[in-house]
């Protein structure tokens, strides 16, 4: 058992970006799409601000995991700070409106099930905002 865990720790330890990614991206994913049934269904929300609001409610749930255990920024003035949660802010507001769009193409003009596109837009949105988070707003400044 001793093995198999000095294995697992040391795969983990290997790819803990990524890994941390993947689990952080996932509750991002759960908690966005709980949050979009709750508007869309219980409050009767228009699929397209359900979309909007619980983006918002879970980019600061992402802004806070990504900095803090993903890619465990070390900026700590003010100024710095500041220049990447905007960085971060700008690169999801982005990928929001990439995924409006997607959301109107899928069921507005092709006629595809709101909730299935709503996945398979998420699946698209979080791999593009590792992309922008590891090459844009969290590398590594020498």
């Amino acid at each position: 058992m001793k093995k198999l865990w000095d294995f697992a720790w040391g795969e983990y330890r290997k790819h803990e970006e990524g890994i941390n990614y993947l689990i952080f991206g996932f509750l991002a994913f759960v908690l966005n799409y709980v949050l979009y049934f709750l508007f869309a269904s219980m409050l009767q929300m228009h699929y397209m601000a359900a979309t909007a609001l619980s983006w918002l409610l879970t980019v600061v749930f992402a802004y806070w995991t990504n900095r803090t255990f993903v890619f465990k920024s070390q900026n700590k003035g003010a100024q710095s700070l500041g220049k990447e949660f905007i960085a971060f802010i700008g690169a999801r507001v982005a990928t929001e409106i990439m995924e409006l769009a997607m959301m109107y193409i899928m069921v507005d003009i092709a006629g595809l099930n709101e909730y299935i596109s709503k996945f398979v837009c998420q699946v698209i949105v979080i791999l593009a905002n590792y992309f922008l988070s590891k090459l844009w707003i969290f590398k590594e400044k020498k």
